[in-house]
């Protein structure tokens, strides 16, 4: 029997349009929820919405660069006009940035990062809080937040942050019965992962992690669901890793 855990609720996910925004749109949809599909490209959200509407749910596609302050406001605006209400949020949109050493990162590569990932997430957080009562924030962090890949160190350092904004905003708001926790997903293959990982260097993550495979979207979909929903109303202010084990260390057999 399929679960009604968001009948009747409205859930904002910001970069829908792919990856584990797409694969948690598309489980919250199932399960229910109205959802608002926000991205910086609009045909994918827009193809997404076409996909949830022909499935028989309800959903709204609004394209919006997240970096964009004034942008988020009127977008959450908006959600709040065509539904009237707003329940949860996946603040899952991020970015990658360039695959380079720390010694030659610039300073423009890390105000990019910094735009989109912490003041964009920040962004989505501050201009939702008004219009949710009680309810579930998540935020997408990176299992680089707590872990090393070389590389990718300006993205893990915006992630890292992401962590400590969560915990903060989870205090803070505790007393308005808003929940807001992290996800560090681990090596999920999608579309922005590809742009680094390429197939040899998959396998070798795969043979890497106790589960013998690497992540795919739908593998974070049912814990993002999960702690957006009401089975989750006495956790706030954590972080989940969901990575098939790939980050406890030890021996390999």
């Amino acid at each position: 029997m399929a679960q009604t855990r968001f009948m009747g609720k409205t859930v904002l996910v910001t970069g829908a349009g792919t990856g584990m925004g797409r694969a948690a749109a598309l489980r919250l949809a199932d399960e229910g929820a109205q959802i608002a599909l926000v991205g910086r490209r609009y045909d994918p959200i827009s193809q997404l919405q076409s996909d949830i509407e022909a499935a028989g749910g309800n959903a709204v596609a609004i394209a919006c660069d997240i970096a964009d302050n004034d942008a988020v406001a009127a977008t959450v605006g908006k959600i709040i006009e065509r539904f009237g209400r707003l329940d949860a949020v996946f603040a899952n949109a991020g970015i990658l940035g360039d695959f380079k050493q720390l010694a030659v990162t610039d300073a423009d590569d890390f105000d990019v990062l910094i735009g989109t990932n912490l003041r964009g997430t920040f962004f989505t957080i501050k201009h939702c809080l008004p219009f949710l009562e009680g309810g579930s924030i998540l935020i997408n962090a990176s299992w680089t937040a707590g872990a090393v890949m070389p590389g990718a160190g300006a993205y893990a350092s915006t992630k890292g942050a992401l962590l400590a904004m969560m915990r903060t905003f989870a205090v803070e708001q505790g007393p308005r019965n808003i929940r807001i926790n992290a996800i560090n997903p681990g090596i999920i293959l999608t579309p922005m992962a590809d742009d680094v990982i390429d197939p040899v260097f998959a396998k070798r993550l795969a043979a890497h992690t106790p589960l013998r495979r690497n992540g795919v979207s739908e593998d974070i979909a049912g814990t993002v669901a999960w702690l957006l929903s009401d089975d989750a109303n006495f956790v706030t202010g954590q972080e989940i890793t969901v990575d098939g084990g790939y980050t406890i260390g030890g021996l390999r057999p």
